[in-house]
C-alpha cells in the first residue's frame, strides 16, 4: 500500500509538470446586474477588459505648492508619456486632460488601464510603472499607487508553516511519541501533496485557479492530521488493551476508520454544496477542497494502517511499550464528563448564554468587499486611498459605472446626455463624468461619484435609488442603462450571497442530518448536532463582526482599519465550519454510541466516550485552530478574516458545543437520545461504526425501545 501511494504521488507529480497554465482568480457572478454590465463593456469596448488591471497614480504636491506648478506638471507629464508606451497598457488618462486635479490643486491623479488582468501582468510592465513613479518622486512630489496592478502581495507560506509547527507540538504532547506524531504529520502531508499536484495537473482542464489550491492545502493539512490522529489513537488504545498489532490495526480501521469516512462525507457534503450558491468560482473551490478531503480520508484508511505495520511498537507511548498496560490519559475527560452529568442544566444554560452573547453582534453584520481603506497605512494603496478621499471626497474611491445602451434612440448622444443629467440630479451623486462612446457611437460608459464612502450604507441606498428610478429615466431618455463598478458589484454580490445562504444551509444541514441519522441511528442526536452548530457559527460571526467590522480589539490581530465583512465569508464559513463541526460530532458521539451499544447505560456511555475521545478531539481542534490561525499572519485583511473566522468557529464548536453542550443534552435526554422509530430502524441500512463485526463473540443487542423512556443518567 505504501508503494501504491508513492506511485500515485509520482503520477500526479508528472501530470503537474506537464499541466497547462492556471486561469486567473477573476470572479464571475452570473445572475446579477453588475456582471451583466461588465460583460456588456467587454463586448462593446474590445481591447480593454472590464476586469482588466488598473493603476491609479496619485500625486500630492509639497505643502504650500500646487501640482500645476511647472516643475510638478512636467514630472507628471513625463510619467504619463513613459507609462503609456508600455506594451500591455491600454491607455493613460492625464490628470490635466481629464479634470483630475483637486480644487486647491494640491492633489491630482492619473489612471492607467491595462489590456489584461492583474494576474497576467508581466514583471516588465510592473517594473516600468514603478520606475516611472520613482522618477516622479525625484521631482519632490509625493506619489502613491492604488488599483489592482500593483497590489501588495500577502505574506508567503510563513503562516502555514507556523500552523503545521504548532500542530506538530500538539501531536507530540498528545501522543508522547515522536513516531506517532511524525506518522500523522507525514501522512497528512502526503495527502496534501497529492491533492495540490492533482489540482495543478487539472487546473487548465477544469479551470481551477490558484485560490483552489490554497483552500485545498488549508483544509487538507487540517483534516489530514486530524484523521490520522484518530486512527493512530484508536490503534494505540487497542494495543494497550492487549491486542496484537495486526488485530489492533484492523479494529482501528474498522471503528475509527469508519468514523473518519462519515466525518469526511459531512465535510464533502458541505463543500460540494457550494454549487447551490450558483457562483462558478465557489463551485470550483468547493469541489477542489472536497477532493482534498477525500484524499485525506483515503490516506487515513490505507496509508496510515500500512505505516503502522512498519512501526507497530514505536507509535506506542513509552509506558505501554515498557509495562504493557494503558495509562490514564483519558481520566481528565472522564472527570469532565462526570462534572457535566451531575449538573447538566446550569452547564447547558451557561454555555448557550455565552454563545448567544458572543453571537449578538452578528445581527448588525454588513457585507461588502474590504478594499484599500482597510489596509495598513504602511502600504502605498492605503496612502493613495486616503489622499484621494481627502482631496476629492470619500465617494471618489468608489465611483459607480453606468453602461448606457442608446442603440434604439434616434439621437444616441442626446439620449445619453439625458440619462447623465438625470443621474447627476440624484441625491447623493456629486458629479458625473463625460460619456465615453464605443466605435459605433451607440453605447456609452460614464462614472457617477457618490458623496459617501464605497462601503457606506448610504452608498448602497444610492445604488438602490438609481435602479428604482430607472424606468422613468429610461422612458424619458429613450435608452436603457445598467449600474456596475466595484462598489455596485460588491453590493450585488452581498445580496446574492445573502439570498443564497438559507438554501445552502438547508441543503447541507438536511443531507448531513440524513447521514448522521444513518450513523447514530437516532433522531435527536443529529438534531442536537445541527442546533449546536448553529450556535457555534452564530458566535463565530459575532466575533468576526466585533473585531473586523466594529474594530474592538482589532489591533491584536493586526487589523489596521475596520470595515465590512467579506461578501463570500458567510457562505464560506458556514460550509467549511459545518463540515468540521460534524467531524467532531462523529468522532466524539460515535464512541458514546459504541459504548451504549455494548451495554453501558447512557450516562456511563457519555463518560466512556469522553475517556477515549475527549482528549483526542481537543487535540484535533487545537490542530485545526493552529492551521487556520496560521493564515492570520498574512498581510491581507481578507486572509486574516478567513483564518480568524475558521479558527473561532472551531473553538466555539469543539470546546463549547461538543465538550459542554453535547454531554449536557445527552445527560438530560438519557436513553431517549438514542430513540429511533421501529419503522425507520427497519428502513435504514446498518452501518457498523461500532465495529461489531470485527469482534469475537456474540454481539449485544442494539435495538432501542420504540418511544422515549425516562432515564436518569449517572456517571
Amino acid at each position: 500500500m505504501t508503494l501504491l501511494w508513492l506511485a500515485v504521488l509520482a503520477a500526479v507529480f508528472f501530470g503537474a509538470q506537464n499541466a497547462g497554465k492556471a486561469p486567473s482568480d477573476s470572479v464571475s457572478m452570473p445572475g446579477i446586474e453588475s456582471q451583466r454590465a461588465f460583460d456588456h463593456i467587454n463586448d462593446t469596448f474590445p481591447g480593454a477588459a472590464a476586469d482588466g488591471a488598473d493603476a491609479r497614480v496619485v500625486f500630492v504636491a509639497p505643502d504650500g505648492q500646487k501640482v500645476t506648478a511647472p516643475g510638478s506638471r512636467a514630472a507628471i507629464d513625463a510619467l504619463v508619456a513613459r507609462v503609456s508606451r508600455g506594451p500591455q497598457v491600454a491607455g493613460v488618462e492625464s490628470p490635466f486632460d481629464e479634470d483630475a486635479v483637486s480644487d486647491d490643486a494640491s492633489t491630482a491623479f492619473a489612471t492607467v488601464t491595462y489590456k489584461t488582468t492583474a494576474e497576467d501582468l508581466t514583471d516588465a510592465s510592473k517594473t516600468e510603472l514603478k520606475d516611472a513613479v520613482d522618477r516622479a518622486r525625484e521631482a519632490g512630489l509625493t506619489v502613491e499607487l492604488g488599483g489592482s496592478a500593483l497590489e501588495t502581495e500577502p505574506a508567503g507560506a510563513v503562516g502555514e508553516i507556523l500552523g503545521v509547527g504548532v500542530a506538530a507540538v500538539v501531536l507530540l504532547i498528545t501522543f508522547g511519541s515522536l513516531a506517532a506524531a511524525g506518522l500523522s504529520l507525514v501522512t497528512a502531508l502526503v495527502g496534501v501533496f497529492v491533492s495540490l499536484l492533482s489540482i495543478t495537473a487539472l487546473q487548465s482542464v477544469l479551470d481551477l485557479s490558484s485560490t483552489t489550491g490554497e483552500l485545498a492545502m488549508m483544509l487538507g493539512v487540517a483534516v489530514g492530521i486530524d484523521y490520522a490522529l484518530f486512527v493512530v489513537s484508536r490503534y494505540r488504545e487497542e494495543r494497550a488493551a492487549g491486542r496484537e498489532p495486526r488485530e489492533a490495526a484492523g479494529l482501528a480501521a474498522g471503528t475509527a476508520g469508519t468514523a473518519v469516512v462519515f466525518a469526511g462525507l459531512t465535510v464533502v457534503i458541505a463543500l460540494a454544496g457550494l454549487a447551490v450558491v450558483g457562483v462558478p468560482m465557489l463551485t470550483r473551490l468547493g469541489m477542489g477542497a472536497a477532493g482534498a478531503v477525500v484524499v485525506g480520508v483515503l490516506v487515513a484508511l490505507t496509508l496510515v494502517p500500512a505505516l503502522l505495520g512498519f512501526l507497530p511498537d514505536a507509535v506506542l507511548p513509552r509506558r505501554t511499550r515498557t509495562r504493557g498496560r494503558a495509562g490514564g490519559g483519558g481520566e481528565m475527560g472522564a472527570r469532565w464528563a462526570r462534572f457535566v452529568l451531575r449538573r447538566p442544566v446550569p452547564v447547558l444554560l451557561a454555555a448557550v448564554a455565552a454563545l448567544g452573547a458572543v453571537a449578538v453582534p452578528s445581527l448588525t453584520m454588513r457585507l461588502g468587499m474590504p478594499g484599500d481603506e482597510t489596509k495598513p497605512t504602511s502600504t502605498t494603496e492605503r496612502r493613495a486611498y486616503d489622499a484621494l478621499a481627502d482631496a476629492f471626497g470619500p465617494g471618489f474611491n468608489g465611483p459607480l459605472t453606468l453602461v448606457v445602451d442608446a442603440g434604439g434612440a434616434a439621437d444616441p448622444k442626446a439620449a445619453v446626455a439625458r440619462v447623465s443629467a438625470s443621474i447627476a440630479r440624484t441625491d447623493g451623486v456629486v458629479s458625473v463624468s463625460p460619456p465615453r462612446f464605443d466605435k459605433a457611437g451607440r453605447t456609452a460608459v460614464l462614472s457617477a461619484t457618490p458623496s459617501t464612502a464605497p462601503t457606506s450604507d448610504r452608498t448602497k441606498d444610492l445604488v438602490r435609488d438609481i435602479r428604482a428610478g430607472r424606468p422613468a429615466i429610461e422612458s424619458a431618455a429613450g435608452a436603457t442603462f445598467e449600474v456596475t463598478g466595484t462598489t455596485a458589484l460588491n453590493i450585488d454580490v452581498g445580496e446574492k450571497m445573502r439570498k443564497a445562504l438559507v438554501p445552502y444551509l438547508a441543503t447541507i444541514v438536511g443531507l448531513a442530518f440524513l447521514l448522521l441519522l444513518l450513523v447514530f441511528r437516532s433522531v435527536l442526536v443529529p438534531l442536537k448536532a445541527a442546533l449546536g452548530y448553529l450556535l457555534s457559527v452564530g458566535a463565530a460571526f459575532g466575533a468576526l463582526v466585533t473585531i473586523f467590522q466594529e474594530g474592538h480589539g482589532a489591533g491584536i490581530f493586526g487589523v489596521d482599519q475596520p470595515g465590512p465583512i467579506m461578501s463570500m465569508m458567510p457562505i464560506f464559513l458556514v460550509g467549511i465550519s459545518f463540515g468540521l463541526a460534524m467531524d467532531y460530532q462523529v468522532f466524539l458521539v460515535s464512541r458514546m454510541r459504541e459504548a451504549h451499544v455494548h451495554g453501558e447505560p447512557p450516562g456511563q456511555a457519555v463518560v466512556t466516550g469522553f475517556r477515549h475521545s475527549g482528549r483526542v478531539v481537543m487535540a484535533a481542534s487545537l490542530i485545526m485552530m493552529s492551521v487556520f490561525g496560521g493564515f492570520m499572519t498574512g498581510a491581507g485583511t481578507m486572509i486574516k478574516m478567513v483564518g480568524f473566522g475558521l479558527a473561532s468557529a472551531v473553538l466555539f464548536d469543539a470546546v463549547v458545543v461538543r465538550m459542554v453542550i453535547v454531554p449536557a443534552v445527552l445527560a438530560l435526554l438519557g436513553r431517549r437520545a438514542w430513540w429511533l422509530p421501529r419503522w425507520l430502524d427497519r428502513l435504514l441500512p446498518r452501518v457498523d461504526v461500532e465495529g461489531e463485526s470485527l469482534r469475537r463473540g456474540p454481539a449485544p443487542p442494539t435495538a432501542v425501545p420504540d418511544g422515549p423512556e425516562r432515564h436518569t443518567a449517572h456517571a
